[in-house]
């Protein structure tokens, strides 16, 4: 009898599908979110321009995780509370905006 060489199917598309497209669309949400949390800086751009430096380097990160790791499980835990915390701080800044109905009857 041949012994299984190699992760089985499910797990290995969930590992490809966080490392790959997963990977990139919590980069960009992270990236998103940073602006609301870092702070200005002198000219006032520090917190648009530095997630935008650190962007290749989020994906880095998340994509070696999930390479990386052995457990699936907690690359997609960690890839989803990033998801969910930054994505929670854009929804949270989205509510709040003034809609342009107020805005037309100041």
């Amino acid at each position: 009898m041949k012994a299984k060489a190699g992760p089985p199917a499910q797990k290995r598309w969930s590992r490809i599908l966080l490392a790959g497209p997963g990977a990139i669309c919590v980069t960009v949400i992270v990236m998103a979110g940073m602006t609301l949390w870092l702070p200005g800086g002198r000219a006032g751009i520090d917190n648009l321009v530095l997630p935008l430096v650190l962007a290749p380097l989020i994906w880095a990160v998340l994509f070696f995780h999930a390479c990386l790791d052995r457990s699936v499980g907690r690359v997609a835990l960690i890839a989803l509370a990033l998801l969910l915390t930054h994505g929670g701080l854009l929804a949270h800044k989205w509510a709040n905006w003034p809609s342009t109905a107020k805005e037309g009857g100041r």
